[in-house]
């Protein structure tokens, strides 16, 4: 079947399911974006086992309350994250805000102020002040209840102490889905770890019993679908799960990296299969943009198409 490119026009009243719907026909990365909704509304109606990944810039911004309603309605079965990312979602559940500037700041003024600039994104180093002060009882009390935690069985367990319905942790915690933070220690939370270990020896966050954990949570007779939001650890862990588990049936990739730098950041859908990540016949797709753009586009004509079909976690 031959497809024409087809003028798009605005009517009064249209919905995203529509606007996402026009796009398939636009041409460039319109086309692909619809694409990417269609193979997230396949691997759900599969009943593929769904790994979402995201970088912590991301919860940085505020995608993080709608990460939580992903998982709150069922569109993802585990999570893969970097470690900035868990400890802006506590700050944010703890009340902490995070302030819109621009991208062309004096940024030694800025940190001069005790500010910290991510993109157009500013943070107070008092937010992280106030998250290190919260984080040592809360570790103290993991380790009064025992001495080692996988990294996922830890989350879980911060996660049931939050009340924060735009949580990840909490959203997480409460629907049984696994959190998985490779690279934990790439922060101010691995660094309070390390700091209460020297005092207590004995008290070990096991990093290798989570990748065991990753492996486990998926089968090769499990479906399996990604949706990886930029690239990072996170993104690899999931694909390289998959891999030792079959390969992935679905995947959408969502970056603003190009191929062309041999990067996982970069790195496409078409690329993960020639090392079986993804199977030769899966459903994929790859979207070049801002995630906070791309992402809702996608998941929202997504959620109105499975949501007619009573396909959502209510």
């Amino acid at each position: 079947m031959v497809d024409y490119v087809k003028d798009f026009t605005w009517k009064k009243g249209i919905t995203v399911r529509e606007l996402v719907a026009g796009y398939s026909q636009i041409g460039y990365q319109s086309v692909e974006l619809k694409k990417a909704s269609d193979v997230i509304v396949k691997m759900k109606k599969d009943g593929a086992k769904i790994f979402l990944t995201f970088t912590s810039n991301m919860v940085t911004s505020g995608l993080r309350g709608f990460f939580a309603q992903c998982i709150r309605l069922g569109m993802a079965d585990i999570v893969i994250t970097t470690v900035g990312g868990i400890e802006e979602d506590i700050m944010k559940a703890k009340g902490e805000r995070f302030q819109l500037g621009t991208f062309e700041r004096d940024d030694v003024e800025l940190h001069e102020q005790g500010i910290n600039r991510v993109g157009n994104i500013l943070v107070k180093n008092e937010s992280y002040m106030n998250f290190e002060n919260l984080l040592r009882p809360v570790i103290a009390g993991l380790y009064a209840k025992k001495k080692r935690w996988a990294v996922s069985e830890m989350l879980r367990e911060i996660g049931l102490q939050l009340n924060d319905e735009d949580s990840i942790l909490y959203q997480a915690a409460k629907n049984n889905v696994p959190i998985f933070c490779p690279a934990v220690t790439d922060g101010a939370f691995g660094f309070h770890l390390y700091l209460f270990q020297q005092d207590h020896p004995d008290f070990v966050i096991d990093v290798v019993k989570d990748f065991g954990n990753i492996l486990y949570a998926t089968s090769h007779d499990d479906k399996k679908g990604v949706i990886a939001l930029g690239g990072s650890i996170s993104k690899h862990h999931a694909i390289l799960a998959t891999l030792l588990n079959g390969g992935a049936e679905y995947a959408v990739y969502m970056t603003t990296a190009h191929k062309t730098s041999g990067s996982m950041s970069g790195a496409t859908t078409n690329e993960a299969k020639s090392w079986g990540k993804v199977k030769d016949e899966s459903d994929v797709a790859t979207v070049i943009g801002d995630v906070t753009i791309t992402f809702p586009l996608v998941m929202i004509r997504a959620f109105e198409e499975l949501d007619a079909e009573n396909l959502l976690r209510k």
